[in-house]
């Protein structure tokens, strides 16, 4: 858990006083080289074109990383282990700053840079959408990828789970692969099995730090716990709608219309500025509970 702890605190840091450096650290280039070495030795029907055939892909590079985790764990009472551990989620983080690419949205003086800095927040630029809505299911999308995704599979398998989520990640979203039909969608069944547990937690994180009721009736819904369901992109939107409408309201106590309200307080995107403090507040609670872990440990 401390190692954890101190992992995650490496990779805000750096990532957002020293973005190119994280950036141009976690590069994953040598997986998109691996899926296509893959596609040219295995012919149609083989395994590989198959729907678990993302498997195969996954098995080397994660045995590796086993490995290592395993021969680690006890040279210098832990130490290399510990390092190795803050170097993977360091690699595996990410790999852009997410709270820079907002700003970035937030901070663009003119339509078309703004939609240039929102190309970001999507896997393929041509998807990037600029309503409100759609930019606050984009943010959540991003932190569970950048970080909670990768900070869950940490949390329960060590570096093999972090690596297992980022991989997982990358041949979803990858867009120069070609992989055979079957095996994107088994990829795709994947990373939402992988995703679901997160995007519960991230939905239970966001009732405590946002608008309970809102998120409480995104979760009565018929599909909330299905594999393939927009929880956490409901949950968000039904809260980031909440917490507008409150400082508005607020405002309009005080004479100022809620149009005027919302431009002072958010500027011109309210939305995209709530998501970003709603994720950054799930984050900290995430991280409250894992120094909770900590402390309880280092008592008992």
């Amino acid at each position: 858990m401390a190692a954890t702890l101190l992992a995650v605190i490496v990779a805000l840091a750096v990532g957002h006083l020293a973005p190119d450096i994280a950036t141009g650290v976690r590069q994953h280039g040598w997986f998109g080289g691996w899926l296509r070495w893959l596609n040219a030795q295995f012919p149609e029907g083989s395994f590989w074109r198959g729907r678990h055939g993302i498997a195969l892909a996954l098995a080397v590079p994660l045995l590796v990383v086993g490995l290592f985790q395993v021969a680690l764990r006890e040279p210098l009472w832990g130490f290399v282990g510990v390092l190795f551990a803050v170097v993977v989620l360091f690699h595996c983080w990410g790999p852009r700053d997410l709270d820079l690419d907002v700003a970035g949205v937030l901070d663009a003086p003119d339509a078309a840079s703004r939609r240039h800095a929102a190309s970001r927040l999507w896997a393929h630029a041509a998807g990037a959408r600029m309503d409100g809505p759609s930019l606050v299911e984009a943010v959540f999308r991003n932190a569970l990828r950048r970080w909670f995704g990768v900070l869950f599979w940490f949390l329960l398998l060590g570096p093999f789970g972090a690596v297992l989520y980022r991989l997982s990640v990358l041949a979803v979203e990858r867009d120069d692969t070609q992989l055979a039909h079957e095996t994107a969608a088994g990829a795709r069944a994947w990373l939402a099995l992988l995703e679901w547990p997160v995007a519960q937690l991230m939905t239970l994180g966001l009732a405590l730090v946002g608008n309970f009721d809102s998120v409480m009736a995104a979760w009565r819904e018929d599909d909330a716990f299905a594999l393939h369901g927009d929880l956490l992109g409901a949950a968000a939107r039904a809260s980031v709608r909440s917490e507008i409408a409150e400082e508005a309201a607020d405002y309009a106590e005080s004479g100022v219309s809620a149009s005027t309200a919302i431009i002072e307080v958010f500027g011109e995107l309210p939305e995209l500025r709530d998501a970003m403090n709603l994720a950054w507040r799930i984050l900290i609670l995430w991280l409250a509970v894992i120094a909770l872990f900590v402390v309880a440990g280092w008592v008992g």
